[in-house]
């Protein structure tokens, strides 16, 4: 089946189709967590001494006791035998932005032939995988093929359960023979540590002498794009590449805002409570869920948590998004801009830094002005994102989150901080010397007696800012939707380490001077807005006005791809900050600009690798036939008088010789090879393999509206974006 007979066919297979049937929900005290070996199944399975022990470590980040393993081990495997699995799993991230894991059964066989159950604290603690089939980015060659994964025991194990069978998942850390972490949770970990040790330097300058640990939280809100099975099968850059190379917009896209929040569709709500179900039996707090802007795209955000614990249950949420689509039906799209001209998917991140005993340490509180510790933090993230936000762009930069920065739905390139109007004014005061007050919030009288009366919020919020104060958080904005959340936690609690130390030697520093705390904060404070304050801008982050101050007057990177972003890792000042706060030693920094580079071109290479084969394959064949149907149509049509010229003709034969001749060209720019350095190599795909894909596109996207739609070979937008 071939051209339009498939996609009728595609749409008959979704108009017929049995609807699935919604479950009945179970309770969520029943179904919270019942998936997963927390504290309390431990209290019960532990004895108290072992018990207490893994607590500390978990709350209170003491040292593992590796002596208490077997106990654990025998524990864990009994709980998981009597939730069906038969196997385990060694779960760690590799430098993929995927979750990779190695099976293993319990079964053991003894001497007699018989087997039994076993799973040792040994095996618990440590496994191992291949340490050169992974990304490395040259720290392994192939020969040298060790490495190992380690027990996290911050983060729980859980049962995944698919209809073939169970298995118990234990998240740990992936590292080399020679001990360099080829993961996304080592340099976590560390930087979390390293952010802990510096804000708790910090709280004893300020007095306080009962410090808990101090831990970053996030809460990723998570977008995606559901298009049916029957229209992904047909579109050969959906499959491998996860967004169209082709495509006209519909005439309806998003113009008239009814998507948005509107009701969610009977069939993508039955899907989202079975995606639900399943996160709420491993302990993954889902909160929200509702239409994006887009058509065809939604919403799912969980409660905030631990970094660590939710940056692996953002990744089993991928997983679980992608695997419950199949079930319906549906394909899951995570790419950043599946379609052109419509909304793309982010994943904003909310980041926050607090601890037990002093609370949420970004809670700027009713009256911010006074809250000397609050201020001290938001002026270290401040000053953070000054000096390492060209750190930030890199960390999000990929060649899908590419098409979406700066684009309406998005934040641009350029990073800066938005604070709102009463926190920003409270450091227009720090600037001036002198801090009075804060500006109130306010109320919400509507004015109609059977509506209440609300407080305000203390400022608006700025959709277009990449990184905003949104009341006790700061919302990283810029992240992708397909990207691990690892990569940007690392950033933002190693900035925020370097500068709550800075904060810390400048208080004592002053104080060693004979100025008493009080007057050292304050100029602490003023000493960083007035050397990082360029940073902070409230204004429309879209608007040229602020891309022309930001980068001439404010001296502000814009790093507009990812090819310009990603050298940045190999900046002397970013490998200091990594290798001083003991994240990331500069052979492990050096890995991930090689990974991620190597990524940037495969994905480019593979997308107009695509558009080719598209091109000569699908759309010139249709095209083809669409001109000597035309001539025999003129033909017949001056058989009865009526005379409408080679106009058409010869626009459409005009379109196609273009886009040949882009293809070729765009096939010749493939070929090319001996580049000086990847750095050359990634600025060559962005600056003309790109370019090309797009004049390749630009003829193809033309012909489409010239072309009978019965002779088009691929589902269109209406199509994929509208039948459900």
């Amino acid at each position: 089946m071939t051209g339009n007979a498939a996609r009728v066919q595609a749409v008959q297979n979704i108009v017929n189709r049995q609807a699935m049937p919604g479950k009945t929900p179970e309770s969520l005290s029943s179904l919270w967590a019942s998936d997963v070996f927390t504290l309390s199944k431990m209290k019960e399975s532990l004895p108290k001494e072992v018990f207490k022990s893994v607590k500390k470590t978990v709350e209170a980040g003491a040292e593992l006791d590796v002596s208490i393993a077997d106990v654990v081990a025998l524990a864990m495997k009994d709980w998981a035998i009597s939730k069906g699995a038969l196997y385990y799993a060694h779960v760690f991230y590799p430098l993929t932005n995927l979750t990779a894991e190695k099976h293993d059964s319990f079964i053991s066989v003894q001497s007699d032939g018989s087997v039994i159950s076993e799973f040792s604290g040994k095996v618990l603690v440590q496994g191992e995988p291949d340490g050169s089939s992974f990304p490395n980015g040259g720290i392994r060659s192939t020969f040298e093929a060790r490495g190992y994964t380690a027990w996290d025991v911050t983060s729980p194990a859980f049962i995944m359960t698919t209809d073939n069978g169970a298995t118990l998942c234990i998240p740990t850390v992936f590292v080399s023979w020679t001990g360099e972490a080829l993961d996304k949770k080592t340099p976590l970990l560390r930087a979390n540590a390293a952010m802990n040790k510096a804000a708790q330097r910090l709280l004893s300058i300020l007095g306080h002498i009962d410090i808990a640990p101090v831990n970053s939280s996030c809460g990723a809100e998570q977008e995606y794009f559901l298009v049916d099975t029957n229209f992904v099968s047909l579109r050969p850059d959906l499959l491998l590449s996860g967004r169209t190379l082709f495509g006209v917009a519909a005439a309806k896209g998003q113009q008239f805002d009814d998507h948005y929040f509107g009701a969610i569709p009977e069939r993508v709500q039955v899907y989202m409570q079975d995606v639900e179900e399943q996160l709420y039996r491993l302990g993954i707090p889902a909160k929200t869920r509702h239409n994006e802007v887009a058509p065809g795209q939604f919403e799912i955000a969980p409660f905030f948590e631990a970094a660590n614990v939710a940056t692996d249950h953002q990744q089993l949420l991928m997983t679980i998004l992608k695997h419950t689509a199949k079930k319906h039906g549906l394909v899951c799209l995570l790419h950043e801009k599946p379609f052109k001209g419509i909304n793309g998917s982010g994943k904003h991140v909310n980041w926050s830094v607090g601890n037990s005993t002093q609370g949420n340490l970004l809670d700027p509180g009713s009256t911010p002005h006074s809250n000397t510790q609050f201020l001290l933090f938001c002026g270290a993230v401040i000053r953070g994102v000054h000096l390492y936000g060209p750190l930030l762009r890199a960390v999000i930069a990929s060649a899908s989150n590419d098409h979406r920065l700066g684009a309406n739905e998005a934040p641009p390139a350029i990073i800066s901080v938005y604070l709102g109007t009463q926190i920003d004014n409270v450091f227009e005061q720090i600037s001036n010397g002198e801090i009075t007050g804060s500006l109130n919030a306010g109320v919400m009288d509507l004015g109609i007696n059977t509506l209440p009366v609300f407080n305000k919020d203390a400022g608006d919020r700025n959709r277009t800012s990449p990184f905003a104060f949104t009341g006790n958080r700061f919302e990283f904005r810029a992240v992708g939707s397909g990207q691990s959340v690892a990569g940007p936690l690392v950033a933002m609690n190693t900035m925020l380490a370097d500068s709550l130390n800075w904060v810390a030697d400048t208080l004592g520093d002053k104080m060693a001077q004979g100025t008493d705390l009080d007057t050292a904060i304050l100029k602490t404070l003023k000493e960083i807005i007035d050397q990082h304050g360029a940073v902070v801008f409230g204004g429309n982050g879209y608007s040229a006005e602020w891309h022309k101050m930001a980068v001439e007057e404010r001296g502000l990177a814009n790093l507009k791809t990812a090819a310009d972003a990603l050298p940045v890792l190999c900046e002397s000042y970013i490998e200091k900050l990594f290798h001083e706060l003991g994240v990331l030693s500069p052979v492990e920094l050096a890995s991930r600009f090689e990974i991620y580079a190597e990524q940037y071109i495969l994905a480019i290479e593979v997308e107009a690798k695509l558009v080719v084969s598209m091109a000569k394959t699908g759309i010139f064949p249709a095209a083809a036939k669409y001109l000597a149907h035309l001539s025999s149509t003129l033909s017949g049509l001056k058989s009865y008088g009526i005379e409408l010229g080679n106009e058409p003709m010869a626009r459409i034969a005009e379109l196609l010789t273009a886009m040949m001749a882009a293809v070729v060209k765009l096939s010749t720019a493939l070929s090319q090879h001996g580049f000086s350095d990847i750095e050359e190599q990634m600025q060559f795909c962005a600056k003309t393999i790109r370019p090309l894909m797009d004049e390749v596109r630009q003829y193809a996207d033309t012909l489409e509206g010239e072309i009978a739609d019965e002779l088009w070979p691929y589902p269109t937008y209406q199509e994929m974006l509208f039948i459900k």
